[in-house]
């Protein structure tokens, strides 16, 4: 093979009526080719032979976990308690069964193809580095009420180390705000003039507010590509929190350059270092887990990948013509505007035609999570109002099975926690019942137990494994040693966070039925250290729920005490885990001792340097200011 200078692989033949000579920037006359998906990226046999195994394997294992279960609920012969856990067993357990079946999947791709990224990624092979960008692109950055210093501190390193290409005027940074506190609003405007001022190319910086939040998040963004989109070929969508590289946008817009049926092309995100001990956990949790996890779901999801409202390329034509969401019928909550958006306007655009694709690779993609659980559940039940209201959204017409498939598996997201919820007091409630003559059959119960135990930590013992196994992984995150001591300190604090967040879903949605509700405002980001009156006032009802069941259990049969010790010490103390894990010391500890630490924090990466500079110069000048 020639090494020439210059010399470019022969791309692949297209099966999507596209032409090469223009970078497939359009269609040619050339029909698609029906047998494969609408891009030309895969065989439609092939997606669907993949498809078959996951569901397949996903409904083989609930038949097996069904008829266990049945054993044990069946000692004794059935009663209507009986038939309650069951049912909300069959609730709660679908998330862990598709998860423990993406990592695994995701594990032996990673390590048993030779190109893991042909498989679940072919529109790789369709661009190429030195690919010139012939498109417009709006960096789309949706605010409101958030810091402003630190927002445009993040666009402005964007905005420069675009200017650092050859590209840099093909980029346009649109700030799409919703905010409405004076003091924030005129802030807002300040920034935006240095920052239009100081860029290299004019016009290339605009600010956009609108006097109202109609429609939420997707109101902004639909106003914005009905408005001023015809500028555009595409917009990269962001986040109050998201940043990325210059590398990182090219690589999606050079993508979507050269598939013209490729309708979104969302990044894989993930957490930017933190000084939180909350946030280092969570986010060194999500890093590793999310790696086999992603791979696997791509692998099936193929064309109907999914969309995370951020870090995302998308095509502006297709999403103006054809991802309006409709207005729900009835009265907010579950009425009125959608507020988790992503999903929906993901399953429209495969509707349309176009594919949705997920890169599942890191690579110059950062966002920014919660510094501690009362903020984490602040976010998580916005994202539970949402998705609830897909319940309104399951008949769309014309959504293909699968897309129609994510949308219920969004909703059981969130009923899964509430079928958690009822089975532990349906669970508890049982203790009460006579005992039968019949010997329980203790070992198949524990091995149950242990197996379903299991199977919901896979998708983090897969990412685990995924970094042990090769040299230069565990080098990135420090070592073995360090690697396999966060994962220790990450598997107990998400056991003991996990029914702490269950319970608070569950005692939510009882809330939306009666008119509670979230919206979209601003979030808190940076490090805080966590007051105990914060921590009660939002965490009382997992105390109380957890003693509740802790003296049920001691009362009628406490021999199960230390099976549900782990579930117990998550809720009542729910508060000091608030607390402790929030406070700054702890995340210093963490920190002085590389645990729970991704692999920028050893080698640290450009991207995240000069933000980390820029945030520092603007907080510095607004001390000044003041």
């Amino acid at each position: 093979m020639s090494t020439a200078p210059g010399y470019r692989p022969s791309r692949p033949l297209r099966h999507d009526g596209a032409s090469h000579d223009v970078h497939g920037a359009t269609l040619s006359e050339v029909p698609a080719d029906p047998t494969w998906t609408p891009a030309g990226l895969q065989p439609r046999v092939v997606v669907a032979r993949r498809r078959l195994i996951m569901a397949t394997l996903v409904l083989g294992t609930l038949a097996a976990l069904t008829a266990g279960l049945s054993v044990l609920l069946g000692h004794g012969g059935w009663s209507v308690l009986d038939y309650v856990l069951l049912a909300t067993f069959l609730l709660s357990t679908p998330w862990t069964v598709i998860g423990f079946w993406n990592a695994v999947i995701g594990f032996a791709i990673l390590h048993g193809s030779r190109d893991p990224m042909a498989a679940v990624a072919p529109f790789l092979s369709r661009a190429h580095p030195d690919d010139p960008i012939t498109a417009k692109v709006a960096l789309a950055l949706c605010i409101r009420n958030e810091d402003p210093d630190a927002v445009f501190a993040r666009l402005s390193v964007m905005r420069r180390a675009l200017d650092a290409t050859p590209w840099g005027e093909r980029f346009v940074a649109v700030v799409l705000s919703d905010s409405s506190k004076c003091e924030i609003i005129a802030a807002e405007e300040a920034a935006a003039h240095r920052l239009a001022a100081s860029a290299r190319h004019s016009g290339s910086v605009r600010y956009r507010r609108r006097t109202d939040n109609a429609g939420f998040k997707a109101g902004n963004i639909r106003e914005f590509v009905d408005h001023a989109g015809d500028e555009f070929t595409f917009m990269i969508t962001l986040d109050a929190d998201s940043l990325m590289s210059a590398d990182a946008m090219l690589e999606l817009v050079r993508v979507m350059q050269a598939t013209p049926r490729l309708g979104i092309l969302q990044s894989l995100v993930v957490g930017r270092p933190a000084e939180s001990g909350f946030a280092r956990i969570f986010q060194f949790g999500m890093r590793h887990g999310m790696r086999s996890y992603t791979t696997g779901s791509a692998w099936w999801h193929a064309d109907c990948g999914p969309y995370w409202g951020h870090n995302a390329a998308i095509r502006i034509d297709a999403f103006r013509e054809h991802c309006k969401l409709p207005v729900l019928p009835g009265r907010p909550p579950l009425g009125g505007p959608v507020l988790s958006h992503d999903q929906i306007e993901a399953a429209m655009m495969r509707r349309a035609g176009y594919e949705v694709r997920v890169l599942a690779r890191e690579g110059g993609s950062f966002e920014e999570n919660p510094p501690a659980l009362p903020d984490f559940l602040k976010r998580d039940l916005r994202w539970c109002q949402g998705n609830m209201q897909y319940f309104k959204l399951l008949g769309m017409p014309g959504l293909l099975p699968v897309s129609r498939l994510q949308v219920l598996l969004a909703i059981l997201m969130y009923m899964g926690a509430a079928g958690w919820v009822a089975f532990i007091l349906a669970s508890a409630v049982k203790v009460l019942e006579p005992a039968t003559t019949e010997p329980f059959p203790v070992a198949f119960g524990i091995s149950f137990f242990v197996v379903i135990f299991v199977m919901s930590l896979t998708p983090k013992i897969a990412g685990l494994a995924d970094i042990l196994v090769r040299r230069q992984e565990r080098a990135r995150y420090g070592g073995g040693a360090r690697l396999v001591a966060g994962g220790l300190i990450e598997l107990v604090a998400s056991t003991l966070m996990a029914p702490a967040v269950a319970l608070a879903d569950a005692i939510f949605m009882i809330g939306l039925a009666f008119g509670r509700r979230v919206g979209w405002d601003g979030q808190k980001r940076d490090g805080y250290r966590l007051s105990w009156a914060h921590a009660f006032k939002g965490l009382w009802p997992q105390v109380v729920f957890g003693l509740a069941v802790a003296g049920l259990l001691g009362a009628v049969m406490p021999g199960v005490l230390p099976w549900a010790a782990p579930m117990l010490a998550g809720l009542i103390g729910a508060p000091a885990f608030a607390v402790a894990t929030a406070s700054p010391a702890f995340g210093r500890w963490l920190a002085a001792r590389g645990l729970c630490a991704i692999p920028e924090e050893f080698t640290p990466d450009a991207t995240l340097v000069a933000a980390e500079a820029a945030e520092a110069g603007e907080r510095l000048e607004e001390r000044l200011a003041a």
